[in-house]
């Protein structure tokens, strides 16, 4: 038998690396090794990266570098680098970051024990040397599936994971191999890295959209659905380890199903989900406008369970700027959308994100930007900055607008959405909304959680409070009914059981 080794996956980026990190903790798990929270605790650091954005991609440098400086002061040992930033530069991040014992891609992940073992004998692998992912697989959609089973796709059933019986024996002294696959039926490559009352769940990984500023399909790939009867397991067992709220997550949740056959396949498999026992509400992220269909509204607004939460992916108003960023619509059409949303849900809770500076970007584009925002009443909206990115069509694109000029667009339209936002939490004074208890704040110590309308982590949080003005006795995973008596910022204020303002 192997000698005990230890291990922890720190995690950067969006939640659906949250969701590649417990695949990976679910495998080395299942192969012996023993999860830590903590780094300075770990024979190996596996640092999850993102690859998004400039920031994504220093804050994951940052996280490396601090996970190296641990081999000095803490019990680690190694420092493995995985993630989209991996996978995205590969060779380049291993030259220009030598603190990182390995650079390992997406190829990689099945085999993580196996490399991690190496590693810590004293190998250093081959760095991953990248390659566009969305040339692995046929550019027919519905002839993907099959094709898949020889690609790597982080948060899907590898081959050979499909067979049902027991997942085996863990050495002694480990969790058993149930906290991490279910005993019979589609394996869950899972194990859970937090004890939050909500998980990420992913329907689909990779794009098939163009977009002109973003390189997500290079180092994701091409469009692939999950099965529904895997999304429907991990529902399960995510539910027995105390989850309510699955939040489904994809690089676009609107193209779901159409490589199975059925577009309208996430229509059908909302009221299945919701319909989980232990669950208690279901959320739906990264909508793209142009691929909302009323069908899927219909199934949003209709399903009971389903949080009243709308993630639509905008990112400006103006349409001749749109289209230079291969994109589709404009204020008016996006105004349309909107009012179909909350013709269907009255109180939805609607987020996006923009870019501001886009190459070609002019003042009446902006104006026009700014407009819709002012006559969108949306709850949370992202402001980013444009930035090149490596092998866009946009890095080739004329038009680029200096740094000082991004810089001052960003902070006038966040200062606007900053007033804007706040205005529309001062709305929601007076509503019930229905709020999942996740925890106790640790800086003042009020109870926090989220209504159905904000989304977690980015989103705002509500915080509860007793009708006597005391923090209310409630465990986290609670699912309660309160009245929003008090907004701060995009956050609110809410009352359980009734009362008068605290």
């Amino acid at each position: 038998m192997l000698p005990s080794r230890s291990v922890a996956v720190v995690t950067l980026g969006c939640t659906r690396n949250e969701v590649d990190s417990e695949e990976l903790a679910g495998r080395l798990a299942a192969e012996g090794w023993t999860l830590v929270d903590d780094a300075g605790e770990a024979d190996v650091a596996v640092v999850n990266t993102c690859g998004f954005v400039e920031q994504a991609k220093k804050d994951s440098i940052d996280a490396l570098l601090e996970a190296n400086d641990l081999k000095r002061t803490g019990r680690t040992q190694k420092v493995v680098a995985v993630g989209c930033m991996a996978e995205r530069y590969g060779q380049q991040l291993a030259a220009e970051l030598p603190e990182a014992d390995a650079v390992l891609g997406f190829d990689s992940y099945a085999d993580m024990s196996g490399h991690l073992q190496r590693i810590l004998a004293g190998e250093r692998p081959t760095s991953h040397a990248p390659r566009d992912r969305r040339r692995l697989l046929p550019l027919a959609p519905a002839a993907r599936r099959t094709a898949a089973t020889g690609v790597a796709l982080p948060g899907h059933q590898q081959p050979g994971e499909r067979a049902t019986g027991t997942a085996g024996s863990a050495p002694d002294g480990l969790a058993p191999l149930s906290e991490v696959f279910p005993a019979s039926g589609p394996r869950v490559v899972r194990a859970r890295l937090d004890d939050r009352p909500w998980a990420p769940l992913k329907l689909a990984s990779g794009c098939d959209r163009r977009c002109a500023f973003c390189a997500i399909p290079m180092f994701r790939g091409a469009f692939v659905s999950r099965p529904p009867e895997d999304v429907l397991t991990e529902a399960r067992w995510l539910a027995e380890r105390g989850v309510k709220e699955v939040f489904l997550v994809s690089e676009n949740t609107t193209s779901y199903g159409k490589d199975l056959g059925d577009l309208r396949l996430v229509d059908a498999l909302l009221p299945e989900l919701a319909a989980v026992e232990g669950i208690e509400r279901v959320r739906v992220s990264y909508l793209q406008p142009a691929e909302i269909r009323p069908d899927l509204l219909d199934a949003m607004a209709s399903t009971p369970g389903v949080a009243p939460y709308f993630d639509i992916s905008f990112q400006h108003a103006s349409g001749p700027l749109l289209r230079r960023m291969r994109r589709f619509g404009d204020r008016e059409s996006f105004l349309g959308l909107l009012d179909q949303v909350r013709t269907r849900v009255p109180d939805a809770g609607i987020r996006t994100n923009v870019i501001v500076g886009f190459p070609g970007e002019t003042e009446e584009d902006l104006v026009e930007l700014t407009a819709f925002l002012e006559a969108a009443r949306l709850d949370v909206v992202g402001v980013f900055g444009y930035s090149d990115e490596d092998g866009t069509e946009a890095e080739g694109y004329d038009g680029k607008l200096d740094e000082a000029t991004i810089r001052s667009r960003v902070e006038r339209v966040s200062a606007l959405v900053e007033e804007l936002t706040a205005q529309r939490a001062e709305d929601r004074i007076g509503t019930t909304v229905e709020v999942l208890v996740e925890a106790v704040d640790e800086d003042d110590g009020r109870l926090a959680g989220r209504a159905g309308q904000q989304g977690p982590d980015v989103d705002g949080v509500t915080y509860l409070v007793a009708p006597d003005g005391t923090v209310p006795d409630l465990a986290p995973g609670s699912l309660v009914q309160a009245r929003v008596v008090a907004s701060e910022g995009v956050d609110l204020v809410a009352v359980v059981g009734g009362g008068a303002t605290p």
